[in-house]
């Protein structure tokens, strides 16, 4: 089907789509329960196998703390649970006009994070903010995947043009891709431009130049990649895909390796890990996925893998399913952050790809990253419901029609008699 169509027919409504706090009643439809249901199953199995990793963790380096991560987790997922149940009953068109101020106050963190002073004095990632530290990063994505949606739609019936299809939207993501390179955070650059080009790709942005496009900023950021003389070079010379020879790993690999080896089929048991004794690096966070597979082994692994597709799938049809540009756009963008999250985290932990540094969505500690991934789902949930709304809107009208046609003849047959 012709997109282009797709787009005319989906404006085609004579009544304009509302735009306040909440959905007309004929706009607000229900919720797709099985996708909150998804969610939920994934946090609750999450929650599980972070306070898995990290209890040993909080326990040496937090005074005999075994519940210094969880406690924060639990407390982020409650407020995020909340924050995704407002954002299912709002309008999700709401959210555009607030993009721009959205978009300065992340500009505001990242600048702070630079001026901000951490142990690591060569990271400037992380802002405190009334006592309470995050990383600016997790919202500059969600800032990102809104201006883009809203450029998008704004210009829909010139998005095949280079200038309104690639250089409008792509001029707000710029100086965030610039401010992530001081920091420096180059995986959150990777990271942010994979979602970029997935939202413009699957809306039919400018194709006749964005594959060119796509190759040359992946041709920059290999070449930025490979002339660092940091902890990028170091990560690159450590991965050896085709190697079966752990000593050329680096220590994070290689340990992640040894986790997932000694998981088997069925795991050493919940809480039975080893290597997360202080063995494997970032279990709480990067390398969750290996205490999943040394824990609940090769099936658990796979079911881990599988509610991710399920959500991935459902959020696909989600976005599909919306009754404006904006909202597919927007529903494109809130699932490629979670996919590609999923591709890269799981890609590192099994040594697939080099070692990029991105958390496994929903099971990695970090309080701001869990709460800006369960308000996006909220997000989804509110484009589901006008979605809802929408097809049963349709069914109805079909099913008025069909009866109409059922009813023609019979009142032809009492006129002629």
């Amino acid at each position: 089907m012709d997109f282009n169509q797709t787009v005319k027919r989906l404006y085609a409504n004579a009544q304009p789509l509302s735009r306040g706090l909440f959905f007309r009643k004929a706009e607000r439809g229900p919720v797709s329960w099985y996708f909150v249901a998804t969610i939920l199953i994934i946090l609750a199995y999450g929650l599980v196998m972070m306070f898995s990793a990290s209890y040993p963790t909080g326990y040496y380096r937090y005074n005999g703390d075994s519940y210094y991560f969880i406690r924060q987790q639990l407390i982020f997922a409650g407020f995020g649970v909340v924050a995704m149940a407002i954002g299912a009953s709002i309008n999700y068109r709401w959210v555009r006009r607030w993009t721009w101020a959205i978009y300065a106050v992340t500009i505001l963190l990242l600048i702070g994070a630079l001026f901000t002073t951490t142990q690591t004095s060569e990271f400037h990632r992380w802002v405190n903010l009334f006592g309470v530290q995050f990383q600016p990063s997790e919202i500059a994505k969600f800032s990102m995947i809104l201006s883009t949606a809203m450029l998008v739609d704004r210009y829909r019936n010139q998005r095949n043009t280079l200038k309104f299809g690639f250089l409008y939207p792509m001029a707000p993501v710029a100086p965030l891709l610039v401010l992530l390179a001081m920091e420096p955070h180059w995986s959150g650059m990777i990271l942010m431009m994979m979602i970029f080009f997935t939202m413009l790709l699957c809306v039919g942005c400018a194709l006749r130049w964005l594959v060119p496009i796509m190759l040359a900023a992946g041709a920059g950021v290999a070449f930025l990649l490979v002339s660092q003389n940091n902890y990028v070079q170091t990560r690159l010379e450590g991965w050896t895909l085709f190697s079966g020879d752990t000593s050329g790993m680096t220590y994070q690999t290689r340990q992640s390796m040894y986790s997932i080896a000694s998981g088997g089929l069925l795991g050493l048991g919940i809480g039975n890990s080893r290597q997360k004794h202080l063995w494997l690096p970032e279990a709480t966070n990067d390398f969750i996925f290996s205490v999943v597979c040394e824990e609940l082994g090769f099936v658990g692994a796979v079911l881990c893998i599988g509610l991710f597709a399920a959500l991935i799938i459902q959020g696909i049809l989600i976005a599909l399913r919306s009754p404006d540009l904006f909202g597919t756009v927007l529903g494109i963008g809130i699932i490629a952050q979670v996919a590609w999250q999923v591709f890269c985290n799981i890609g590192v932990v099994t040594n697939t790809i080099p070692n990029t540094g991105i958390s496994l969505p929903f099971f990695s500690s970090g309080g701001t990253s869990l709460l800006m991934l369960l308000a996006e789902m909220g997000l989804l949930l509110s484009i589901s419901r006008a979605g809802n709304a929408q097809i049963a809107a349709q069914r109805r009208r079909s099913q008025a029609a069909f009866a109409d046609r059922l009813n023609r003849p019979r009142q032809v047959y009492r006129q002629g008699m």
